[in-house]
């Protein structure tokens, strides 16, 4: 339990982070969440799972309030969870071959997460493609597939630029030792 609350605590804190410094390119028709990298602890850890899970929902919770999306923030909540579910999932599942674990998030958020953000981004009146001025609003199928392809190559980025590095780097160190769920399973993950 401690390690799931370590995990959520962790992933929301540096999303919001992200979100605040970051703005549209945290949330918006541009996924570029530096917080993704955290999602790579999948590969370390059952844990993951529902501390990612967890996290991404308490995230966007607090997100609704700072971006006053209202109930339409809850398709957040609910969906960019789920996606978080899928792939961290889809993460440990595969942990054995770090490279393709990593795309589990990388998928189930190019996918799912691209089928509400319009709505989201609309009911709050944000219809553009970000550093231009060329409006997708009206087009579900083309907000769709720029979300698919913008929310997948800022996933990929993160997770493979930051993700796979940090995890590697955590398997390695001492502090970490001995307290993660080894992918050849001679490690049991000892209680945090």
């Amino acid at each position: 339990m401690t390690r799931i609350a370590a995990i959520a605590a962790l992933y929301a804190a540096l999303t919001l982070v992200c979100l605040l410094f970051l703005g549209g390119l945290a949330w918006g028709p541009v996924q570029f969440r530096l917080s993704e990298a955290v999602c790579a602890l999948a590969l370390l850890t059952a844990d993951a799972v529902p501390g990612l899970t967890l996290g991404c929902a308490l995230a966007n919770l607090i997100n609704i309030a700072l971006s006053g999306t209202g109930m339409l923030g809850m398709l957040d909540v609910v969906f960019g969870s789920a996606a978080t579910l899928v792939g961290a999932w889809a993460s440990w599942r595969l942990r054995r071959r770090p490279r393709l674990a990593l795309a589990g998030p990388v998928l189930a958020n190019a996918l799912i997460v691209p089928a509400y953000l319009p709505l989201l981004l609309q009911g709050v009146g944000f219809y553009t493609i970000p550093f231009t001025s060329i409006p997708l609003d009206g087009s579900y199928p083309l907000m769709y597939l720029f979300g698919l392809v913008a929310t997948g190559v800022g996933e990929a980025v993160v997770l493979y630029a930051l993700g796979l590095p940090l995890a590697r780097a955590l398997r390695e160190s001492p502090l970490f030792a001995g307290r993660y769920d080894d992918a050849r399973g001679d490690k049991t993950g000892a209680a945090a």
